[in-house]
Order: C-alpha cells, then structure tokens, then sequence
C-alpha cells in the first residue's frame, strides 16, 4: 500500500502566530472589542470559535468568525512563514514514493491559501476539523501516520488508528504530548526525515 502521511497546519507546517495576531487585532479595531492578541496566539489548534467566545457574546461569536475569515487573507497570509522543516518533510514522504494530506482546523479556503503562498503543495487538504474530527479525512484517504503540534491532533490520529507523530512546536509540550499517547515525539519537523527513513526500513509486521 502507499504510504500516507497527514499533516496538520498551524504550528505544524506554519507558524501562524505572526498572522493570527495580526488578524486579531485588525478584528479588535474593526469590532471595538478587546482581545488579547498575545494570548491567544498561545493557545493554537482548536477551533476559531473556541478562541472567540472568550472575547464575544456567544450569540455573536458566528458573526465575528465569518468577518475574521473574511479578513484573514490580507492580513494573515503573507505574514505567515513555513515551520523550519516543513518542505523538507512533505519532500521525504513525496522521495519515499508516499502521498501527503494536510488535514485542520482552519477555514478551509484559508488553509489552501496558505499553502498556495509557501509553495507546499499536499496531494490532500482537508479543513474545519478538529481533534477526534480528524479521524474521518484520515481513513478515508488511508493516512498511515498523522503529524501535529497538538493533544488534539494526537486524539484523532490514535482514532484512525495512524501512527502519531508529535512535533514539540506549538502549545503543547513534549510531556504533554506523549502524556496525550503519542508514538513519536520530534523537537521538530526538521528531525522528520531521518525519523521517517528509520520507520520505513525497520521490519514491520
């Protein structure tokens, strides 16, 4: 079979803070309200809404995501950098003869946008899922192994039944994430293709 390997997006192919930040404080300044850009680019990976509430009415939180994703691509996009190793890694699984998937919680359109601006080019993106939700695009597209920042990534990836692959970049911390039950943890997605030239050769059963 061929090998398939999931990625998520922020914090783990790119280092969406400097954008987010930004997009948030534009959404400040458009809405009046105030959010506390800095804190919230700590805590990346779940859904926008989740995020929102802690500033906005719950009942205006739908509104407020749809106008922050209106505003996204010009403010966030071109803000944004790859993660250090990022190419590097969709590149070893591409040389292993393997397909890659980019599988988030970000606004779909976005995501592509993102990935578009840096030149990454997944065979799969798949967006607005978050954490167990991940399961589903990854059997669907027989990923393997699932690669992310996050507790969550690691849950869905272990509900797939892909190997987890954690990368200590974004807001949870090695402990966390092998407390979370992660197979690997890497320091980051520069340690990616030794880890993967080791995994395909090693017998499996």
């Amino acid at each position: 079979m061929t090998l398939t390997v999931g990625f998520d997006l922020d914090m783990t192919l790119i280092d969406s803070r400097p954008g987010i930040r930004a997009c948030y404080l534009a959404l400040a300044e458009r809405t009046g309200t105030y959010i506390d850009a800095d804190l919230a680019v700590t805590r990346l990976g779940p859904p926008l809404a989740e995020e929102l509430v802690n500033w906005f009415p719950e009942d205006e939180v739908a509104a407020v995501a749809d106008l922050y994703r209106e505003m996204y691509p010009s403010i966030a996009v071109a803000a944004t950098p790859a993660m250090e190793g990022a190419r590097e890694a969709i590149r070893a699984v591409r040389e292993a003869g393997g397909r890659t998937m980019v599988v988030t919680a970000k606004y779909e359109p976005n995501a592509k946008l993102h990935l578009d601006h840096l030149g990454i080019e997944p065979d799969v993106v798949v967006g607005d899922l978050w954490a167990e939700q991940k399961a589903a695009a990854l059997r669907e597209h027989g990923a393997g192994v699932y690669v992310g920042d996050h507790v969550g990534d690691v849950r869905g990836a272990r509900i797939a039944g892909a190997l987890s692959v954690a990368v200590a970049t974004g807001p949870c911390d090695g402990d966390a994430l092998r407390a979370a039950g992660a197979d690997v943890v890497l320091d980051d997605l520069s340690a990616f293709p030794a880890w993967l030239a080791g995994y395909r050769a090693a017998p499996r059963a």
